[in-house]
């Protein structure tokens, strides 16, 4: 694996790679886990090249408490990255990626409002941006996302729709622990306490599709079976076509989301 640390070495890089190949892209802020490497191995195993992205990108952090704690440990990404098959790792500085004076941003309206979008104002304005950054640096025929980010991700299409984007945007469903708690590199942040109690997150999407199925209210469900921790929203959405079950909260200093599609078998 080489690793790139400017725009201009990437493009070097990636130069012999312009014609006859698949370029896969798995955008990603560091802080590697299962669910990455889930990402990892998809792209492996339909491109080549494979590129990570790895860049704790400020201008969609809301409260730089949030972003200065922001887990970072980039010898360990570096490690499993290229033991889960990336050929290329991006890593540039925040310079690069938004020199002084940069001025221009990608605001992204319909799947951008709501949920995270009202709690959150600017995220995704700062995800599209940096986003379609990538896209333009990397030129991927194929870009990897997670499930769990699952209105990131109807963001995301919604712009490389709306904007022609030669681009394919395929989603990894979501990677849990063994306890059910969906993987996120913010889960360092629980004590053993609060990971016990962020359990009632995915015990309260469970309730809430099985209500779903019952034809009966699936946010009345997952509301009460939140058992005490007190969400942000707990909604249902259709991102894509496709009814989904989300849930944000946070248990004690750090927000937690999740969802579950309610037509999943």
């Amino acid at each position: 694996m080489k690793a790139a640390r400017t725009i201009g070495e990437l493009r070097r890089l990636l130069q012999p790679f312009r014609t006859g190949s698949t370029i896969g892209l798995v955008p990603t802020m560091g802080a590697f886990h299962g669910g990455h490497i889930a990402l990892f191995r998809a792209a492996r195993a339909t491109c080549d090249p494979v590129v990570a992205s790895l860049f704790v990108n400020p201008t969609q952090f809301g409260d730089p408490a949030d972003l200065a704690a922001y887990p970072r440990d980039e010898p360990r990404d570096v490690r499993i990255a290229e033991e889960s098959g990336v050929d290329y790792l991006f890593a540039p500085s925040i310079d690069d990626m938004f020199p002084r004076g940069h001025a221009t941003w990608i605001d992204v309206e319909g799947a951008a409002l709501g949920l995270e979008g009202d709690f959150r104002p600017g995220h995704f304005r700062g995800v599209a941006t940096v986003c379609l950054k990538l896209f333009t640096i990397v030129r991927p025929q194929v870009a990897f996302f997670g499930q769990k980010d699952v209105q990131q991700v109807a963001v995301i299409r919604q712009m490389v729709r709306d904007l022609n984007l030669e681009l394919d945007i395929r989603v990894v469903p979501t990677v849990r622990d063994q306890d059910g708690l969906a993987l996120s590199s913010r889960n360092v942040r629980l004590s053993a306490a609060e990971r016990e109690r962020a359990l009632a997150i995915p015990r309260a999407l469970g309730a809430g599709r099985a209500a779903y199925r019952l034809g009966r209210d699936a946010v009345a469900a997952a509301r009460a079976a939140l058992a005490g921790v007190e969400p942000d929203y707990v909604a249902i959405a259709d991102f894509d076509g496709r009814p989904t079950l989300a849930i944000a909260a946070r248990v004690g200093g750090t927000r937690l989301i999740d969802n579950i599609p309610l037509d999943e078998r």
